[in-house]
């Protein structure tokens, strides 16, 4: 099977697109072909080495965290699945190889395909959807009349965002550049704010949730702006918010939290219902060959995506 490999740490010139021996399933996991695979920034921070205390020395990695697809195959132990069944997969970040033809995951990490959405727009539900659902929900506490501004609300994370806010109910800010103004009043906010023309830390609104989904904020910037009880949660563990998340805990009312994404079947299933229901859409940039995954990261890096931008495999030639 064709699959994106790595043989060390570095920038894009070490990502190669080779045949590597299929995988088979162990007990309790599930064989997939993969139709497509959603790229995140974790995936290039992972190739960097930025991650390397999760993900280790041993080489050669198929990266890749999250894909949908097709059972082929299901080991011994396996009870919620069967063979031919259209699923979503998470894969882990010590475990990886979602960008290739085929992938074997353990079932607490498959989950049923919504319907309504392409093996394209499944795959991008593991973490940008789930980020986003537990920042609001279980870190935020966002309910029903409460006030949120998303900042990066036009990236992967925060197009997700913006219509899972609106489905618990609260009042939306979104945060991104005037390209992006009419995406985001299409998704559901309530208001728009152009970075570029104004900083939104300098505002007089108050927000019980300032939700930074590209963490180019910060908690010292952004509490000016919250509420008196208000909570600031970002999605990747600067120094700053380490330190802010421990002295927030015991002298401040204003709380400062960083996310780490946990896929369940009972969050996995709060979003299929509303999609399904048609609440939530996913927001694709661009669809890449797995062969052009270098252009695919290049990409991404750039912090320019506009929603998802997704990896669609080949045929496969059989396990």
């Amino acid at each position: 099977m064709k699959a994106a490999v790595i043989d060390g740490y570095g920038g894009n010139e070490v990502v190669e697109v080779r045949e590597v021996p299929a995988p088979a399933p162990g007990e309790k996991e599930l064989l997939v072909r993969v139709r497509a695979a959603s790229v995140n920034p974790v995936d290039w921070k992972i190739r960097s080495g930025k991650a390397r205390l999760l993900t280790g020395h041993r080489f050669p990695k198929i990266l890749g965290l999250e894909c949908a697809g097709e059972i082929v195959e299901t080991g011994p132990g396996v009870e919620r699945f069967s063979r031919g069944e259209s699923v979503v997969v998470y894969t882990g970040i010590r475990r990886l190889g979602a960008f290739a033809e085929y992938v074997c995951a353990p079932e607490p990490g498959v989950f049923p395909k919504p319907q309504n959405l392409t093996f394209e727009e499944s795959s991008t539900l593991p973490i940008a959807a789930l980020t986003s659902l537990q920042s609001l929900r279980d870190l935020g506490r966002l309910s029903a009349g409460g006030r949120v501004l998303i900042n990066g609300a036009s990236g992967g994370v925060g197009t997700f965002a913006v219509q899972i806010a609106k489905a618990l109910g609260a009042e939306t800010t979104a945060v991104c550049s005037a390209a992006n103004v009419e995406l985001m009043r299409d998704l559901g906010a309530d208001r728009v704010i152009d970075y570029a023309r104004r900083d939104f830390t300098r505002g007089d609104e108050r927000y019980d949730l300032v939700f930074d989904a590209v963490s180019k904020s910060s908690f010292p910037r952004s509490k000016r702006v919250l509420a008196s009880d208000g909570i600031y949660v970002a999605t990747l563990p600067s120094p700053s918010v380490l330190l802010n998340r421990y002295l927030t805990g015991y002298f401040t009312r204003k709380k400062a939290r960083i996310v780490m994404v946990r896929p369940n079947r009972v969050d996995m299933e709060w979003l299929r219902e509303r999609i399904e229901a048609g609440r939530i859409r996913v927001v694709i940039d661009r669809t890449v060959p797995l062969e052009r995954i270098r252009e695919a990261f290049a990409y991404s890096e750039t912090g320019k995506v506009r929603g998802k931008v997704v990896l669609i495999m080949g045929q496969g030639h059989g396990p």
